[in-house]
């Protein structure tokens, strides 16, 4: 066969088949509103990001709806307890940082007022002021263990509600996904791509290298306090595709069980 033929050949079926790999730039980033920063982008580090060459949320639907038996719902009273936790521990944290403050204020007024001369107007003014705050701070220690008491208390009547809904699901679980090990297999095989494995580093991003002309889902699960940040991001591999961000907006929200 003539060179020519051969690089003919090469080129048909490099096109058939997509070129090579593309790098796939995936950062994770959080962002919340400061007072007087205004928005504050957080990345994102040591997150597990996956990339699947098939739709694996898909996959677990399937299973789900050919279940024997219905998946067990959270009951709604477990997910009101889980949001009463959550509400109590931001009301406990808040008169926490604000008893704090009020601390640091009378150390500060206590100092000044021992280099003053109890005559001075000075003394009398700043005296007042130390006055009404050691009052605040009174009345917030006595709001701050009763914030406290009543998080510990919901805390602890949550944990016992979500243990029960949790087991019900895991024995579930483990009977409609008996075999998903094999049926994620078979269908990676028909994908014909590798699932990828990366973590994001200190600065929240990763680099993947991937066929082009692939489809993939990009796949990421953010634990936080009471829920977490699910991703599944459907992707086409080319050339034109950018930076791929993971963001609390393109994100789904569901509570952690």
């Amino acid at each position: 066969m003539r060179v020519s033929n051969l690089l003919a050949i090469t080129c048909l079926a490099a096109l058939v088949s997509g070129c090579g790999p593309i790098p796939v730039v995936i950062s994770a980033e959080l962002s919340s509103e400061d007072a007087t920063a205004g928005t504050v982008v957080t990345p994102i580090s040591d997150l597990e990001i996956r990339m699947y060459p098939f739709d694996r949320d898909a996959i677990f639907d399937s299973l789900t709806a050919a279940a024997a038996r219905p998946e067990p719902p959270i009951p709604d009273s477990v997910l009101q307890a889980v949001n009463d936790v959550a509400e109590a521990q931001q009301e406990w944290r808040n008169a926490e940082a604000r008893w704090g403050v009020l601390r640091d204020s009378l150390q500060t007024l206590g100092t000044a007022l021992e280099g003053l001369n109890r005559g001075q107007a000075q003394y009398r003014l700043l005296f007042s002021d130390f006055q009404d705050l050691e009052a605040e701070y009174n009345g917030l220690d006595r709001s701050n263990t009763a914030a406290f008491n009543r998080f510990d208390a919901l805390q602890k009547a949550s944990i016992a509600a979500e243990q029960e809904s949790r087991l019900l699901r895991q024995e579930w679980g483990d009977e409609a996904f008996a075999n998903v090990n094999e049926v994620l297999a078979m269908h990676q095989k028909q994908a014909g791509g590798e699932i990828l494995y990366d973590t994001t580093n200190a600065q929240g991003s990763t680099i993947f290298e991937v066929k082009e002309g692939s489809n993939y889902w990009v796949v990421a699960t953010l634990e936080e306090a009471y829920s977490e940040l699910y991703w599944n991001y459907p992707v086409s591999i080319s050339e034109e595709l950018g930076p791929i961000r993971l963001t609390r907006e393109n994100a789904k929200s569901r509570p952690k069980f």
